[in-house]
């Protein structure tokens, strides 16, 4: 698999109302992954307008210790 480029999460923008987190796609608009999918340890953020996909690197522990009801990121995580 060929990724755009590799991103750590704390570099990535919180989005509440995706549950997840963005990054900037070079076609205009965001790659996404959300934070059921890092729990799931899913890495792939993929952009919904084009064929691009990133590696979003960070630690499955920060995600699978927190509160599945949670709606914001877990403490090992970075807002923006």
């Amino acid at each position: 698999m060929s990724f755009y480029d590799e991103v750590e999460i704390e570099d990535m923008d919180w989005d509440p109302q995706l549950g997840g987190y963005t990054y900037p796609c070079p076609c205009g608009d965001v790659f996404q992954i959300t934070t059921e999918e890092l729990r799931d340890g899913e890495e792939i953020a993929r952009c919904p307008s084009c064929s691009l996909i990133i590696r979003v690197i960070y630690d499955v522990e920060d995600f699978e210790k927190a509160d599945r009801n949670q709606a914001t990121p877990s403490a090992g995580a970075v807002t923006a």
